[in-house]
């Protein structure tokens, strides 16, 4: 927000240990109830100081209902991933848009990514010049939690989504944008910790594998320090990946603000992906 020159109105968190709005805005009103939250936002609205966007960085099970307070509230939202958990709730956030004429923009940062542009274009040109070629893929992402992980809501596969949803939402829609749609798929691991499987895409076969367990990370990366491995390969040929992070976050906020952000299309497609993925692995969540 400080980076695109933005300004931190007001913000709400059930815990207080906010200290750092000290040091980037220290005016910024601050509440841990929400209805005392959206009592303010709306006598400001009111008043004719309306917000003009809500970033929701809250549980992944609240994004949609925080969405929905951020349009009625005559704000449009930044929404952190995943956008919602379930696909059919992207239709209820459809409604709306079209209710309130607001719009709600969804992070995915690895869109922005070089690395993974490149990889999009010299995929799009290797089928230009051959059409029928057919890729072969594997991803592998471990990052390493420890055991607060399991006592959070991100443990809670109900409240995040899994570990599909909480870590890997990102991935695949980088697979998805850069592959296009699943043909099809096979699940053979999906627990708590680690999942794994197959997804073919119409010119492409990719082997994926997630894990938050450290003794997933190779050894040699261990011995640097690292806790965190990251690896992709395409036909054989590594995608570096080590850099490349630090700014994406402005990025997508500074495409947000030019009308530029990705909206409820660009994220349905890998939020049905992680869905259909439960589901074949015999864990597919309640409707409700």
């Amino acid at each position: 927000m400080r980076d695109v020159g933005g300004d931190l109105v007001v913000a709400i968190d059930h815990h207080d240990s906010v200290g750092i709005l000290d040091s980037q805005f220290p005016q910024a009103k601050f509440f841990t109830e929400f209805e005392r939250f959206d009592r303010h936002v709306e006598k400001e609205r009111r008043e004719g100081r309306g917000l003009d966007y809500v970033s929701i960085v809250s549980p992944n099970y609240l994004h949609d209902a925080h969405c929905r307070f951020a349009l009625r509230a005559g704000a449009d939202a930044i929404c952190e991933k995943p956008l919602v958990i379930n696909p059919w709730n992207i239709e209820g956030l459809r409604a709306v848009e079209q209710d309130t004429g607001r719009r709600i923009n969804t992070i995915l940062q690895l869109r922005l990514h070089p690395s993974v542009i490149a990889l999009r274009d010299r995929v799009r040109e290797r089928l230009e010049c051959d059409p029928g070629h057919r890729f072969t893929a594997s991803l592998d992402y471990v990052t390493s939690r420890g055991a607060w992980y399991h006592s959070s809501w991100k443990g809670d596969e109900a409240k995040s989504g899994g570990i599909t949803v909480n870590i890997g939402i990102h991935f695949f829609d980088m697979l998805l944008w850069v592959f296009g749609p699943v043909t099809g798929m096979s699940v053979e691991e999906l627990g708590d910790e680690r999942a794994r499987g197959t997804l073919h895409f119409a010119n492409a076969d990719v082997t994926w594998f997630l894990s938050i367990d450290v003794n997933d990370v190779p050894a040699e990366v261990l011995a640097r320090g690292q806790r965190t491995f990251r690896n992709i390969l395409v036909d054989g040929e590594s995608v570096e990946f080590s850099g490349g992070f630090t700014d994406l976050h402005t990025q997508s906020y500074q495409k947000i603000l030019a009308g530029e952000g990705f909206g409820l299309d660009e994220a349905e497609p890998s939020i049905a992906l992680v869905h259909d993925i439960r589901v074949a692995a015999g864990r597919a969540p309640r409707r409700d």
